[in-house]
């Protein structure tokens, strides 16, 4: 992992324990005593979705260790990565967060696709990430894509490189969170197939 995700982690991790200190706050009181959608075409390859789960999120959880134990959608790659979406979730600031797993499901080391970065110069820099990630909300026909922090720097998971046969690698990206009223979103990924998603 690299020290730059390290840093968005832990910047992202201490707004959301701030937020939920505030609405823990907010819950028990105090008594005084104390972008718009191209239709791009996509590759060839599976995803399948599922209801999202009404379970909770486990305490505790970082950006970066998504509750597996819920799944929204199953993407499975030509290239022999698989993407499970565990998440996609509001937050208090008005942004949605999606979590999942990248697994690379062959015998062999597979190099994270350039495609992933995106094509701003911006994020560029960054090296390999997920910042070329989008949602797109056919509602509203409003494409997102995943925010940027005041260096230009994606709110993502970094440093995907090299991946070895087998391994899983907990993802997160951050979006601008669409109206209340949309329910589900596409999630899409340069080279992978289209997922549709529910949000919590």
């Amino acid at each position: 992992m690299s020290i730059r995700h390290g840093m968005l982690t832990r910047r992202w991790a201490t707004g959301v324990t701030a937020a939920a200190m505030a609405a823990l706050l907010a819950a028990c009181g105090g008594d005084g005593g104390g972008g718009k959608s191209d239709g791009a075409k996509q590759p060839a390859g599976s995803a399948s979705s599922v209801p999202a789960s009404q379970g909770s999120p486990k305490e505790g959880s970082g950006p970066t260790v998504p509750d597996t134990s819920s799944t929204l959608a199953t993407i499975n790659g030509t290239n022999g990565f698989q993407i499970v979406l565990h998440s996609a979730a509001r937050d208090q600031g008005g942004f949605l967060t999606v979590t999942g797993t990248v697994k690379n499901t062959t015998d062999k080391t597979l190099i994270a696709p350039i495609n992933w970065n995106g094509e701003e110069l911006n994020v560029k820099r960054t090296g390999p990430s997920l910042a070329g990630a989008t949602l797109v909300d056919k509602t509203d026909k409003k494409r997102y894509y995943v925010l940027r922090d005041t260096e230009g720097f994606p709110l993502t998971t970094t440093g995907i490189s090299a991946v070895k046969a087998g391994e899983t690698i907990s993802i997160f990206a951050q979006f601008p969170a669409p109206p209340a009223t949309t329910t589900q979103v596409d999630f899409q990924l340069p080279l992978m197939p289209v997922a549709t998603i529910e949000i919590s």
